[in-house]
């Protein structure tokens, strides 16, 4: 009776393949993406096809002519990326501090010459890299290092607002489809518009959609971020480096993310799927 489950799987599977070959015809998406043939095994039985994975490059940031730090990420937005990365990490104040940044023509080096905060600059670790996993980020310029105002700000969404925008928010990540191997950051402006950037590391993510923001000058200071995976500290850290006072995830917060949150003024939301969110800190800027 009906579809045997194994042939429907293969069906979908054909299907889905010839969904990324058309993708793949789009340059925009090709440079980023490699095919590898695969063995699929379900009940007992292996299927060959082809699939599609993320490219995975060390992109290396030079500031003022000395090779500051190097980066495993998808080497795209790296204007944005090296921005949003040195503010996060307090080294300069805003894209005003830049004089002037260059990308290499194979697009994995980026200088960067700018006026820039040398305290901040020593608790970086020279020629470290930055690796795409769940634990590589840098985000060290606040605890017990530098002084951030309290977030005051009287900014406020409706929860309606945060459940249509992470439903969005999902939907139209591409590369993640197409791969199942990207995290995605969003920021929701106040006039309802969104930047959106991808990358194969959250922190990445985060860099580079604040970059893009402050390259077109816009103000974050009343924003949601919303970001793919669990809420933790350093996660967290980064929407309290650039003022924007709520940020959002369908997943979980660390104890610590909660306590940054708290601590400096975030409002923090989690586990928002639907209808449904998990208030945690600064509850007041969801206007229900």
């Amino acid at each position: 009776m009906g579809v045997k489950p194994l042939f429907f799987f293969k069906n979908i599977q054909i299907c889905k393949i010839c969904i990324l070959r058309k993708d793949m015809e789009n340059i925009e998406n090709a440079k980023y993406l490699k095919t590898v043939i695969i063995d699929k095994l379900i009940e007992n039985e292996a299927t060959e096809f082809e699939d599609v994975t993320i490219d995975e490059s060390r992109l290396n940031l030079y500031l003022n002519g000395e090779k500051t730090i190097s980066m495993m990420c998808i080497p795209k937005d790296q204007d944005a990326h090296a921005i949003g990365f040195l503010m996060s990490e307090n080294v300069i104040t805003s894209v005003d501090d830049i004089e002037e940044l260059t990308i290499s023509e194979d697009g994995l080096r980026v200088d960067v010459k700018a006026r820039i905060n040398d305290g901040s600059l020593e608790n970086l670790y020279k020629e470290k890299t930055l690796v795409s996993g769940c634990g590589g980020g840098v985000t060290g310029n606040i605890e017990g290092s530098l002084e951030i105002p309290f977030n005051q700000t009287t900014f406020k969404v409706k929860p309606e607002t945060i459940s249509t925008e992470v439903k969005i928010f999902y939907k139209e990540s591409e590369l993640y489809y197409l791969t199942g191997c990207v995290h995605k950051a969003m920021i929701y402006l106040l006039d309802g518009s969104t930047i959106t950037a991808e990358d194969i590391g959250r922190h990445n993510a985060i860099d580079k959609v604040v970059g893009k923001c402050k390259l077109q000058g816009l103000d974050t200071t009343q924003s949601v971020l919303f970001v793919s995976g669990r809420l933790s500290s350093e996660m967290v850290t980064k929407a309290v480096m650039h003022r924007i006072p709520i940020i959002v995830s369908r997943t979980a917060p660390t104890y610590l993310g909660v306590q940054v949150a708290h601590k400096h003024g975030i409002t923090m939301i989690g586990f928002a799927r639907g209808k449904k969110m998990n208030l945690y800190t600064h509850q007041g800027r969801i206007d229900v």
